[in-house]
């Protein structure tokens, strides 16, 4: 009471307070909460239609709102993003070599289509391009040339580096790096304020081209996952329903993370199955469905862009000629034995590599260090024609059937000038090809020296393109060794009957292809999904077997050296505080062995429903760092009625001091539905059940910790409280979890750095 009247009590419940319900940077969001504030939100919707039109409207607008959004992500991702990241690293790439007369801002391919001298065997050959030496010197042939042709791609190499590093460094750190083991993060329920935000987004779109354009041994298809959920979380700031409820964010941002490997390899399917797969941890139907749309709408925007420039949605597309044998199936399952050891070598050196990094001085000097590896892959890079080339053209060069190629080395042959193409009638191994293998096998060393250096780097760096780079020289190595045995033994039990003398029956860009998928998926450890995405990316449906055998194998070599893929090991390496839904869990301990307070610990901090100040509270929340606090019956009891967080409770004061007057340190705090009974000159009491969770989740002290660990997993917990009898014993959090998972591996459980 004052001189104006009865003072009113705030009730969270009733009058919801600004904060109440949001979370603080680098916490887990409360996945159950979230879920019951959306079926409240529906529910109440769903009343008010029945009482007005306008009502009505305002509930199917709601019901639309979610596919209007993605519709929205697939727009923007499609074309907007992917359409001009594609055409800018195709033009910058092709700045490194020459610039075109009628116009700087064509690229090589685009500049020749509209020369009349350009020919199919010489279709990269036209007076409109001219090579940095004719600019500079006016001759295109010689050692001079030659040199002066070096170092200006050195120079462009260098330059694109810089700004790229430079760029994020200054404006957006959260731009480097690929971004997926942070967005599988952020998709279980951690939040990191900024990585998804305006800035991100913008700096990350600009350096990607950059950083690809540079010559660096990595890909854009990684970052275009975290450019595609940039948009999503900046587009869910349009739509209530989506911008105030983080756990229907992230529902979004699933979708997102389909439509950024559908725009980067036009593969839709692959991109919804990669989501699904590998990086999203809440999954729902409605979720699948809307992710189908949201990647069809990309697809089908950047089709109509046409990005690639061949009229076609898929990035490499092949005609193979010759079908596939069962007797081949043995070299497809020594490339997927290749990828997996490929794939657990380069986990165990990139973590090392960038564990270093993190731990020595070489991470204080992010710019030098890009510096330094851009100038080693461009000196390196540029003698050898196949690494001179971006990562994307090598592939579809060795994706290639033979007959397609404009040299016939890489098919084993030696080419006939017959008149009518190329003649697969003489075979032998000329000199071109052992040239060709050469280069061919030192191109294959660079590029997995190069890429574990690489990424990792404060640049935004992809791992797609360097990894199925890696598999299909080392397939096409092997598909010409099997072409060559195939020549000479096609009398011999193994080739009789199915590879008659001058047939074409051993096609070397499918075993690149099959090395491609069999070496990414050693690296991700991907199986579904990227056979899907591999044939989706091709056109080659009738190669799904070897794919799958392939890949299969792959992941099995690689699960013997580690569980992990690169993308776990990531977010273990940066301390993020992610359950891996498909790691196993087979420990026999107890809940009681996990939870926090331990017997010889002090007792846990809690508050009580009665009894309590606000001073009292707030020393008790001043002299802890906790997320949040158990509220009991009473110290004596410890009977548990229910949780509050901490922000919430800090939120609730501060406003009630705004808007109550009355409200001090000596009034009492209380978690029941009528306050209790006080003197009249009594400060009036802060009721504050409203933002208590009257049902947390609990196990009791005796719960195996395996089934604890899938409560985690399957509904999304932050924390879980012990009790005996009803009796709060203690509380479990996510980060109690990963530090026992860490402790059974033998890691080090100090890793874990975030609540």
């Amino acid at each position: 009471m004052n001189g104006n009247g009865p003072t009113k009590l705030v009730d969270p419940l009733e009058d919801p307070l600004p904060g109440v319900g949001t979370y603080e940077d680098f916490n887990t969001i409360d996945w159950v909460r979230e879920k019951s504030k959306d079926r409240d939100r529906h529910r109440e919707i769903t009343n008010k239609s029945r009482q007005s039109t306008v009502a009505l409207l305002h509930s199917v607008s709601d019901a639309f709102s979610g596919w209007l959004l993605m519709l929205l992500v697939g727009l923007m991702s499609g074309s907007a993003l992917a359409g001009g990241i594609d055409i800018a690293a195709h033009w910058l790439t092709d700045m490194k070599g020459g610039v075109c007369l009628i116009g700087f801002w064509f690229n090589h391919e685009h500049c020749c289509w509209k020369s009349n001298e350009t020919t199919f065997q010489e279709r990269d050959q036209c007076p409109q391009w001219q090579s940095w030496a004719e600019l500079i010197t006016g001759t295109s042939e010689g050692a001079f040339a030659y040199i002066v042709n070096y170092l200006m791609y050195i120079f462009w190499a260098l330059l694109f580096s810089f700004l790229a590093v430079t760029l994020v460094r200054a404006f957006a750190p959260y731009a480097c790096g690929s971004g997926i083991p942070e967005i599988k993060t952020i998709l279980s329920g951690f939040i990191i304020r900024g990585y998804l935000g305006k800035w991100t987004l913008i700096i990350k779109t600009i350096t990607l081209v950059l950083a690809v354009s540079s010559g660096l041994s990595l890909g854009k298809e990684g970052p275009l996952v975290h450019v595609a959920c940039c948009c999503a979380n900046i587009l869910c700031h349009l739509f209530t329903k989506y911008r105030k409820n983080e756990a229907k964010r992230r529902e979004v941002l699933s979708a997102a993370a389909a439509v950024g490997v559908s725009v980067a390899f036009g593969a839709p399917i692959g991109g919804v199955l990669f989501s699904l797969e590998e990086v999203s941890y809440y999954f729902p139907l409605k979720t699948l469905w809307r992710s189908f749309f949201a990647a069809l709408v990309a697809a089908f925007t950047l089709r109509s862009i046409n990005p690639f420039g061949n009229s076609r949605l898929v990035l490499f597309y092949v005609e193979f000629h010759a079908p596939w044998h069962l007797v081949e199936l043995a070299p497809f399952i020594l490339l997927g034995i290749f990828g997996g050891l490929w794939g657990a070598l380069f986990i165990k050196a990139n973590i090392a590599w960038c564990r270093r990094r993190k731990t020595t001085r070489l991470g204080h000097y992010p710019v030098i260090e890009v510096l330094v590896v851009a100038a080693l892959t461009a000196l390196l890079a540029y003698p050898n024609s196949y690494t001179r080339m971006s990562g994307a053209e090598l592939i579809s060069e060795l994706f290639n059937d033979c007959s397609l190629l404009d040299s016939s080395q890489l098919c084993g042959y030696e080419q006939v000038d017959t008149g009518v193409g190329n003649s697969l009638a003489d075979r032998p191994a000329g000199k071109g090809l052992y040239t060709a293998l050469w280069q061919l096998a030192l191109a294959l060393v660079f590029k997995m020296m190069i890429t574990v250096i690489t990424f990792g780097m404060k640049v935004p760096s992809g791992l797609f393109i360097p990894s199925m780079a890696v598999g299909a020289i080392a397939g096409r190595l092997l598909g010409v060794g099997m072409e060559q045995l195939a020549y000479y033994n096609h009398d011999s039990f193994i080739f009789k009957g199915w590879c008659s003398p001058g047939a074409d029956c051993i096609t070397p860009g499918l075993y690149a292809m099959v090395g491609a998928a069999a070496c990414l998926g050693g690296v991700t450890r991907m199986t579904v999904s990227l056979v899907v995405i591999m044939f989706e990316l091709t056109g080659g449906l009738e190669y799904i077997v070897p794919l799958m055998a392939a890949t299969m194998t792959s992941k099995w070599v690689a699960d013997a050296f580690g569980r992990e893929g690169i993308y776990e090991a990531h977010i273990r390496l940066n301390g993020y505080p992610f359950l891996e839904p498909k790691e196993e869990f087979d420990h026999s301990s107890l809940a009681v062995d996990v939870m926090r307070p331990r017997r010889s610990d002090p007792a846990l901090a809690v508050l009580t429903q009665e009894g309590m100040t606000v001073g009292e509270v707030e020393a008790l929340v001043d002299s802890t760092h906790y997320s949040g606090f158990p509220v009991v019956v009473s110290q004596e009891s410890q009977r548990l009625v229910g949780f509050v967080l901490r922000r919430d409770l800090l939120i609730s004061i501060d406003n009630a001091r705004k808007r109550q007057e009355g409200v001090v340190s000596a009034s009492q705090v209380v978690f029941t539905e009528h306050a209790p009974s006080q003197a009249p000159d009594a400060p009036p009491p802060l009721r504050l059940r409203g933002i208590m969770d009257l049902s947390p989740f609990t196990v009791t002290d005796h719960t195996p910790m395996d089934i604890t660990v899938d409560i985690f997993r399957k509904l999304g917990l932050r924390q879980c409280l012990v009790t005996h009898n009803g009796r709060l014993l203690g509380i479990i959090t996510k980060k109690d979890i990963l530090k026992h998972m860490a402790q059974i591996a033998n890691r080090d459980p100090d890793s874990i750095l975030f609540n």
